[in-house]
């Protein structure tokens, strides 16, 4: 996927970040992160369940922890490395460098500090502290052929040569979110989407917000996102519509590091320049992000 998902207070996601004053303290959460998220998936699934090198692509699963630590696990985890942890704020993507024939997997998440404490008690679930900001966990994963993505078991696209990002940053303590990297399928018909990485397609700083309805497809909404050459994120949250269907879609806004489109608008409101047909000055150095109803 290009990228390059966030109840809702207004603000430009699903769940959106304070902007943080971090200076030691980025520097010791993300070291923290690297020195128990990225290491502990490195544990061993069992004596026979990595692939020898050189075979096929067949699985491998992220999975952000009760306490917000990040795991991988699956027959295929020695096809990925970790690509570092660092602190981001206000929506703000971390430009991960992408090789060539690699696909990136970005997840944002919260330190494992702060899910900690809350775990304990020691804060609200859901209240972020002014003083931490979100983490982004890269991983390359060498997948060789198309793979599909599936985000709490709901299917999102087809990947390869690719970057998904993930916003995990909206769940509460203790609700495990996982994404899954399933093959090999090249040579498949019907790719929903085609590789992102089109020379001709430049990030707009202007565009006609498409219309997008409560439970549309992944799909279908994807298409519409690209064809405007946006870059798109993932979150899920519980709803009403269909699990694994589009439950919002929110396109960040210039002028502002947290202001959104909303797509559809909330119910029961209309935001002059916001709704969909309108002519909109986005901001191109946030992915626009999909909400998908688990």
């Amino acid at each position: 996927m290009r990228t390059h998902l966030r109840p809702y207070d207004g603000r430009g996601h699903p769940r959106p970040h304070r902007t943080a004053t971090l200076a030691t303290g980025a520097a010791m959460l993300v070291a923290a992160l690297l020195a128990t998220g990225c290491e502990a998936a490195t544990t061993k699934a069992g004596p026979d369940a990595a692939p020898e090198k050189g075979e096929t692509f067949t699985t491998v699963r992220f999975t952000l922890g009760p306490r917000g630590g990040v795991r991988f696990h699956g027959a295929s985890r020695e096809a990925v490395t970790a690509a570092g942890s660092y602190a981001v704020s206000a929506g703000r993507a971390h430009p991960f460098a992408r090789p060539d024939g690699r696909l990136l997997v970005v997840l944002r998440h919260w330190p494992e500090a702060r899910t900690e404490r809350a775990t304990r008690g020691q804060a609200p679930r859901r209240l972020v502290p002014p003083e931490e900001a979100a983490v982004e966990t890269g991983f390359l994963v060498d997948t060789a052929d198309w793979v599909r993505a599936d985000l709490d078991g709901h299917p999102l696209q087809w990947l390869r040569d690719d970057t998904i990002r993930v916003d995990t940053t909206n769940g509460t303590v203790g609700d495990l979110s996982s994404l899954t990297l399933s093959g090999p399928h090249g040579g498949r018909s019907g790719q929903p989407v085609p590789p992102p990485g089109d020379p001709g397609c430049e990030k707009p700083t202007q565009l006609v917000l498409p219309s997008v309805g409560p439970g549309t497809s992944v799909t279908a909404v994807l298409t519409r996102l690209r064809a405007r050459c946006l870059d798109v994120q993932y979150a899920t949250l519980p709803g009403k519509d269909t699990p694994g269907t589009v439950q919002r879609v929110y396109v960040p806004l210039a002028g502002h590091p947290t202001a959104a489109a909303f797509l559809p608008p909330l119910e029961g409101t209309t935001a002059p320049g916001r709704m969909p047909g309108d002519k909109i000055l986005t901001d191109a150095s946030r992915p626009t992000t999909v909400v998908v109803t688990r």
